[in-house]
């Protein structure tokens, strides 16, 4: 009989002493939960001597704490989202949060919390990550304008889940300041630009969600005019005309002129010269100055001159006299002088003086 007392007061303590212990949390999902937008997840949160405390579901908002969410007590859903789900298995006391159709505005810290008293509860968190595709921030370089010279950077940031590696290539797969085709990195340096590095620039973001995401980053490189002349001396018969060329490479496109050597003014079109300019690809031009129908006082030296903002250059071609008419121009089509006198195509002059001047050799 004393031995039976002695177990119930036993078993009466030991029972008294389970309802005064403190609720604990015993497992939660961890480390963490990542999927795609669209999937399904769920996480467990196991309670202990728990049955007489409310156990809450929160969605916690990082950046203000007032604006943490409750999504259910107990197995009763307090968000209205057809999404969000909640059940408790009774044996093991795990309550589960289900959300299905992931989207992106779900990522965030779930906690899981056993409400003690106002001012007291037990807690436990469960990251929900979800994968996202790059999206390339908008603190990455649009474009660049830049003189010749000078150090440039081009920067290209990206935010996505998992973080997005960076690469860089080039218009038509051209060679990077890196001297390679593809740079991986945030930052694409340039410590003297030069005018070679001119175009276009992609920004490549991406990780394992989606095709990434791509930025064109335009390079403008400012220089001064450079005058390239591939025949400083050329020759035409009287009569006849002859075009000068230069070959002009600057950005901002110059302004051209051509000059005769002695004369002050510039050349204009008129009677006696007709200026062309072809411009093509932004950087480059050529100009001709056509002299028409050219008299004596026409031979010498022209110049071309380019000027820009950064400077400027020139260009010289010397127009000689000749006996023969050079074609072309001379043979496009016939053509008349100030006096009216019928000048001939050029294949009518010619042949007839190369033959004569044969046979005054074997004279």
């Amino acid at each position: 009989m004393l031995i039976l007392t002695s177990l119930l007061l036993a078993i009466s303590a030991c029972l008294v002493g389970a309802e005064d212990r403190r609720p604990t949390i015993s497992f939660i999902t961890q480390p963490e939960i990542v999927t795609d937008i669209g999937g399904n997840i769920e996480m467990k949160c196991t309670v202990n001597y728990a049955s007489d405390y409310p156990v809450i579901w929160m969605k916690l908002d990082n950046v203000d704490r007032n604006n943490d969410l409750p999504l259910s007590s107990g197995t009763t859903l307090i968000l209205k989202d057809p999404r969000f789900s909640i059940d408790i298995d009774k044996a093991t006391h795990t309550y589960t949060l289900r959300i299905r159709d992931i989207q992106e505005t779900d990522g965030a810290r779930y906690q899981c919390q056993v409400l003690i008293a106002l001012t007291d509860s037990v807690k436990a968190e469960v990251p929900l990550i979800v994968r996202r595709p790059p999206i390339i921030s908008d603190n990455s370089t649009r474009s660049v304008v830049s003189y010749e010279g000078q150090p440039v950077e081009l920067r290209c940031y990206a935010s996505g889940y998992p973080q997005p590696d960076i690469y860089w290539r080039r218009q038509n797969n051209d060679i990077l300041p890196t001297n390679s085709s593809v740079y991986k990195g945030n930052i694409l340096r340039f410590d003297s630009i030069k005018k070679e590095h001119r175009g276009t620039y992609y920004c490549v973001a991406t990780n394992v969600v989606g095709t990434g995401a791509r930025r064109n980053i335009d390079v403008e490189v400012e220089f001064k005019p450079t005058i390239k002349i591939e025949r400083k001396r050329l020759g035409q018969a009287l009569q006849y005309d002859k075009d000068l060329e230069c070959h002009i490479e600057a950005y901002p496109p110059p302004a051209i002129k051509w000059y005769k050597r002695g004369v002050t003014d510039q050349i204009t079109n008129n009677q006696h010269y007709r200026i062309s300019h072809f411009a093509f690809d932004d950087e480059y031009t050529d100009t001709t100055l056509r002299v028409i129908t050219i008299e004596k006082k026409q031979y010498g030296n022209y110049s071309c001159t380019a000027v820009n903002k950064l400077g400027s250059a020139e260009g010289t071609v010397e127009l000689f006299e000749t006996v023969i008419p050079i074609c072309p121009p001379a043979c496009d089509s016939y053509e008349y002088s100030s006096n009216a006198v019928l000048i001939l195509p050029c294949t009518q002059i010619i042949v007839p003086a190369l033959i004569t001047l044969v046979l005054a050799m074997y004279r």
